[in-house]
């Protein structure tokens, strides 16, 4: 039997030493990105989406190995364990299938068969199931077990109660059941039909059947939400006689008395207890499987929403959109210090809006505005008419951005929001947040649950421990790629730093607020409860930028500061060098000595040197500014202006199986669907695409009624 390390070697296709090594890591307690960027020669530099793929699946193999041992115990205290047995329990690859060996000899609630069982109707099933060419006809063979005072007053009772416990017998077949499997999933079809007259958003599946080896995602979780609701009836079709045809093959010994009996035994137990049986766990992994891709496919959009390019050092506006409660405003500095707030009412009437200019363009002028952020929310479109109104007042200078406000309501009402604004009302600590999205949208949207961030589908239907777990992740990978400047995050960005919890991350605020900004690394040592090992984990992910130590700036880290300075030596630099910013022959000289020659001299293996030198070239850099910069605009377009055959330019929201969502300007987001996002085929939209791209669309189709935009990628000249 494979060990479970050997099952992941051939699983992933990976080198059987790196395995080793990661689960190792992982057993020491070391994070996914530690690992991921300082153990590189340990793993064969897999990346962090590779890493978490294994250390899941390691989690489920252990699972299921631990669910071994305890059927085998199970079984074994039954004294029923054989050899044969107990090696399909060790070769069982799934836990459906280790659940199937373990059905016969489970525990279960009292069933018809077990009645029987009773009444003392185990030895007849026996005898007839075994179909012997001599035995005699059932009914002869029933009289045997007639017994009033057990409740088997006739012959028709005592077959009765043979055919359940064969029923039972067949139900609880593992190779029955693999071989019924196998055959649902080749050939059925889920089918819904309506549940009610009333039209709703489920009327495509009013009328509905598709293979189940067809079916899409996002149909599964559209189904059975309309099911809950009560909209659908839901099933699972399936050809019952070419099924039943494969169970009496398996079972039935043409020319035994008992035939019969047992072709009608085995037609109850498929009817009464396999098919239904299968239908849930069909079902049930359909939902599965969906789920799963419905995750992957948020984890996917949220990486991109929170890498978004920053805007940094500009005074923003931040404006959060309304009617009723008017539009709330909140000024920020470069850094997000709050400058100002104000509300005003733009949408109560000529006047009103005349006013809120008027508001608006004084706290413009006196804190020198660069930026507005608008949250895209109720009441955008008549907020973002009334900037560009403003804007032209103005004389230019100035530029906006429409702002997915997505959880910003959840983070404002929350206990977070209060502790950092006690002062602020609800409405101005979202404001706030808006502001501080297009500054740093990182930074602020790790204070908010990623379920709220609204990149994903059907994500309330997800298993949420499942999800939590995968967004969660993907924050904490984000977070540790950028790296955090220890003197200036906020608690909830610290606490998502490899090694750091939410004690150590408040902990360094408070060490930070009682003795003034961090002056280096070594420093982070002194905070209370973060010990060498969380140190170990966090350290590299930490920036100092007042530290003199210029490689506290930088993602080298603290434990291979040695190496970084053996290696300027050899190249002829020094760390004022780097400071200086004087280092640009740096690789031209390491390839002239050669990376393999320096690598050995500075004890490090060849990745982690080139990773050392690429912080070296760039200190205190952001990866998120190499990417394409946030579309700022200037002027305003509505739905009606848009006519088919328009070319313009958005920025793509949300990335899902049938297509992309794309900001255009206009209130409403426009559909790309998959067959308009590029010439050749593809899968899925994200293999072209992901959220924050800035893309050119070609308008297609405008629905003003039903608010619907149709958009082309494919069809936008290049």
């Amino acid at each position: 039997m494979e060990s479970i390390n050997q099952i992941l070697a051939r699983e992933l296709n990976r080198d059987q030493s790196h395995i080793d090594n990661v689960i190792q890591l992982l057993d020491e307690g070391n994070t996914i990105p530690f690992i991921a960027r300082y153990r590189k020669e340990l793993h064969g530099a897999m990346d962090d989406t590779a890493l978490r793929t294994l250390a899941e699946r390691l989690e489920y193999l252990r699972s299921l190995q631990e669910r071994r041992e305890t059927v085998k115990k199970s079984i074994e205290e039954q004294g029923k364990m054989t050899e044969e047995l107990s090696e399909a329990i060790d070769n069982a690859a799934t836990l459906a299938a280790l659940e199937d060996l373990y059905r016969p000899y489970k525990q279960k609630r009292r069933t018809r068969a077990t009645v029987a069982k009773e009444k003392g109707l185990e030895p007849l099933a026996l005898r007839l199931f075994a179909q012997e060419n001599d035995c005699p006809a059932p009914e002869e063979l029933a009289e045997e077990f007639i017994d009033p005072d057990k409740g088997v007053e006739t012959v028709e009772d005592a077959l009765a109660g043979a055919s359940d416990i064969v029923a039972e017998m067949l139900s609880d077949d593992a190779e029955i059941r693999k071989l019924l499997r196998d055959f649902i999933w080749r050939n059925a079809a889920l089918e819904s039909t309506a549940a009610v007259e009333e039209d709703s958003v489920y009327r495509l599946y009013y009328d509905f059947s598709q293979r189940i080896d067809r079916l899409q995602g996002h149909q599964i979780l559209a189904i059975n939400r309309g099911e809950k609701e009560g909209f659908l009836k839901v099933g699972l079709k399936l050809d019952r006689d070419a099924a039943l045809q494969r169970l009496r093959r398996r079972v039935i010994q043409p020319g035994s008395p008992a035939m019969a009996f047992v072709r009608a035994a085995a037609d109850d137990a498929y009817d009464r207890l396999i098919f239904p049986s299968m239908e849930r766990e069909t079902r049930s992994a359909l939902t599965d499987t969906a789920c799963e891709g419905a995750i992957k496919m948020f984890a996917l959009n949220l990486k991109p929403l929170l890498m978004q390019p920053p805007v940094k050092g500009k005074v923003t506006m931040g404006l959060d959109p309304g009617y009723r409660n008017g539009c709330k405003v909140a000024v920020v500095d470069g850094t997000g210090k709050v400058l100002d707030t104000a509300v005003v009412y733009p949408t109560f009437s000529e006047n009103k809006k005349k006013e809120a200019i008027r508001i608006l363009s004084g706290l413009i002028r006196k804190h020198g505005v660069e930026h507005i952020a608008i949250g895209n929310g109720t009441a955008s479109r008549e907020t973002e008419q009334m900037t560009v109104e403003m804007l032209h007042e103005l004389g230019g200078g100035q530029a906006y951005a429409i702002v997915n406000e997505a959880g910003a309501s959840v983070y404002s009402a929350s206990k977070l929001a209060a502790e950092e604004f006690p002062d602020y009302d609800v409405n101005l600590r979202s404001a706030v947040s808006i502001a501080r999205r297009l500054q740093d949208p990182l930074a602020e949207l790790v204070k908010i649950d990623p379920m709220a961030i609204g990149v994903g589908q059907y994500q309330h239907d997800m298993p949420q421990a499942k999800l939590e777990e995968t967004l969660n992740g993907v924050v904490e990978d984000c977070v540790n790629a950028v790296g955090v400047d220890i003197n200036t995050a906020s608690p909830s960005l610290l606490q998502r730093v490899s090694g750091l919890t939410k004690t150590t991350a408040k902990n360094i605020v408070l060490y930070r607020e009682e003795n003034g900004a961090f002056t280096s690394r070594k420093q982070i040592n002194k905070v209370p409860k973060l010990g060498p090992k969380a140190f170990q984990q966090c350290a590299g992910f930490l920036r100092v930028p007042e530290s003199k130590q210029v490689l506290d700036n930088t993602a080298v880290h603290p434990e291979s500061y040695e190496a970084a300075e053996k290696l300027l030596a050899l190249c002829g630099f020094t760390l004022k060098d780097v400071a200086a910013g004087n280092i640009s022959e740096l690789p031209r000289r390491l390839e002239a000595y050669g990376a393999e020659k320096a690598a050995e001299e500075c004890a490090v293996g060849v990745p982690t040197l080139m990773d050392i030198v690429s912080e070296l070239l760039k200190p205190g850099r952001d990866p998120r500014d190499e990417l394409p910069p946030v579309l700022l605009r200037k002027d305003v377009l509505e739905i009606k202006d848009l006519k088919p055959g328009m070319e313009l330019t958005g920025t793509v929201r949300n990335v899902i199986d049938f297509g992309v969502f794309v900001d255009i300007g206009v209130h409403q987001d426009g559909l790309v669907h998959i067959s308009q996002v590029c010439d050749k085929f593809i899968r899925h939209p994200s293999e072209v695409v992901a959220v924050g791209d800035v893309v050119k669309v070609v308008v297609l189709d405008v629905d003003e009624k039903k608010h619907r935009i149709s958009l082309s990628m494919k069809q936008a000249k290049k």
